[in-house]
């Protein structure tokens, strides 16, 4: 019985530290999302403000490190592939699987309109490419595509370096630290630059993970990396800097986690890249020591996982609360938690062993699928 593919992850000649950073991601960011599904739903999360508090503080960093992680891979996709086969791999991997899903989430959206009284319209189709922010998580597929291209071009054509390229991120970050203070938060001509902003904000992390790949993938510093004498500073100045990132955030609204990031960028920035930094010493540590693995089968199907996260927690609400009448708020928040990270790894590789790998990928993964169909879980016969 395998029915999470670990068998195979766990064999693949891979960077463990890198499964291992995007598994501890995409469950922070999971819990984000479990708090805003919940939110305003039955749930009086007022009375536990201690979730309130665990999501706020652990939020800054979560997306930026998506974008440092994508960008350790560019110069090796590129020296490969050549910049062709970049950009069929972004549209493959990313864009693919945004449309697929976010068409599917717009149109469920819409087919429960009447139940739910949430206010999609079907403009959001179009939004998944020039405005994606109105499409809930869908922004950061949006963002991680275009990133990837315009980066990879510049890279291979234009032939920026990665010190320049990072040096034009933070030309781009401080043009939409400038959009956020003096243009959306007023909303001139009511528009917030749509998918423009999340570009200008997020192509520096992307950058800067080019820049650091050759010292972060050199096998040689793994040991220097992964060693407490790294760690432990590391993580007394990730508390001090989240506290007081935190008590920012909550100040000026208890729901409101975005006011540091758009009013005070800079310090944002800050407190993004030591929250990235120590995320990564801590991935080291855990190759090195080769525990916690289920982080590693996570982080592998991270974006699978970001994919249909919000619609799998959404149904989980729905049955947690209205069939089976959970309304344990603690009880409620590690059942739609934890349904958003396993279930879709199971329905991923479910869909793997019966030919529904298009709705991931328009080429097939021959090898994972071959696994997958040679294993007996998902069957009712005996093995």
């Amino acid at each position: 019985m395998d029915p999470f593919n670990s068998r195979f992850i766990l064999n693949e000649k891979r960077w463990l530290w890198i499964d291992y950073d995007k598994g501890i991601s995409i469950i922070l960011v999971g819990y984000g999302h479990c708090f805003s599904i919940l939110q305003y739903r039955g749930v009086n999360l007022a009375d536990y403000p201690a979730f309130n508090y665990f999501g706020v503080f652990f939020f800054g960093f979560r997306m930026p490190l998506f974008f440092i992680v994508s960008g350790l891979l560019v110069a090796r996709s590129l020296n490969k592939k050549k910049l062709k086969g970049y950009v069929s791999d972004r549209i493959n991997n990313i864009l693919y699987p945004l449309f697929v899903w976010g068409f599917l989430q717009v149109t469920l959206q819409l087919i429960t309109a009447h139940f739910t009284h949430n206010t999609v319209t079907p403009v959001n189709y179009l939004n998944l490419l020039i405005n994606p922010r109105e499409t809930e998580q869908f922004w950061y597929l949006n963002a991680l595509f275009f990133i990837g291209v315009i980066y990879a071009f510049l890279r291979a054509v234009v032939k920026l370096t990665p010190l320049m390229q990072v040096a034009l991120g933070f030309i781009l970050y401080s043009i939409s630290a400038y959009l956020h203070i003096h243009v959306v938060s007023v909303h001139i001509f009511n528009t917030d630059f749509g998918f423009l902003t999340d570009v200008f904000e997020f192509y520096i992390f992307f950058a800067i993970g080019d820049l650091i790949s050759k010292i972060a993938l050199d096998e040689k510093n793994i040991q220097k990396f992964s060693s407490w004498k790294v760690f432990v500073p590391l993580l007394v100045i990730f508390v001090i800097i989240q506290y007081y990132f935190t008590e920012l955030n909550l100040r000026p609204n208890p729901e409101e986690a975005y006011y540091v990031e758009h009013k005070l960028p800079f310090f944002f920035l800050l407190e993004a890249l030591v929250g990235c930094t120590l995320s990564v010493s801590f991935s080291f540590l855990l190759q090195k020591h080769r525990t916690l693995t289920f982080l590693r089968i996570v982080g592998f199907h991270s974006l699978f996982i970001y994919c249909m996260q919000i619609i799998v927690m959404t149904i989980a609400r729905t049955v947690f609360m209205s069939v089976l009448h959970i309304t344990y708020v603690p009880a409620l928040v590690l059942l739609v938690w934890s349904s958003g990270i396993i279930l879709p790894i199971f329905f991923y590789n479910f869909c793997l062993k019966y030919n529904l790998w298009w709705l991931y990928t328009f080429r097939k993964p021959e090898r994972q699928v071959e696994y997958m169909k040679a294993t007996n879980i998902f069957s009712l016969k005996k093995a």
